[in-house]
């Protein structure tokens, strides 16, 4: 197996639009994103991207994850998804372009709390 850039999603809602509620959504998002995938080292991802609703705005979801250990050095951006009528509220969502030897049938996307609706077809433990 080659090594590849591989797509992980992850996505999670925050239970208010504070700073605590927004850092504990985000914690528990990448803890369980590594717990899901073991192979994922933060020194070989390329890239990540963090979506917010527009109803979250008290705190970057990049700035939480750069506090954790090794993933200052990722490269983060931060984006705001467009208001569609209907959607989930206070939703947060990653994408993560990581260099790895697994292949992509075998990655754990993780979609917690109310985001679980979201992708029902992806929501699988290991």
């Amino acid at each position: 197996m080659n090594w590849r850039v591989r797509g992980i999603r992850g996505a999670t809602t925050a239970e208010a639009n504070t700073y605590g509620a927004i850092r504990a959504a985000v914690l528990e998002l990448m803890s369980e994103l590594e717990a899901r995938n073991p192979s994922l080292d933060p020194h070989e991802v390329a890239s990540a991207t963090f979506s917010v609703t527009p109803d979250l705005d008290a705190v970057f979801p990049a700035q939480i994850a750069r506090s954790r250990p090794n993933w200052e050095i990722v490269p983060f951006v931060d984006v705001q998804h467009f208001a569609v009528s209907g959607s989930l509220p206070r939703c947060i969502r990653v994408l993560l372009h990581v260099n790895m030897l697994v292949p992509q049938q075998d990655i754990r996307h993780v979609y917690l709390r109310g985001a679980s609706e979201l992708r029902p077809d992806l929501v699988r433990l290991p």
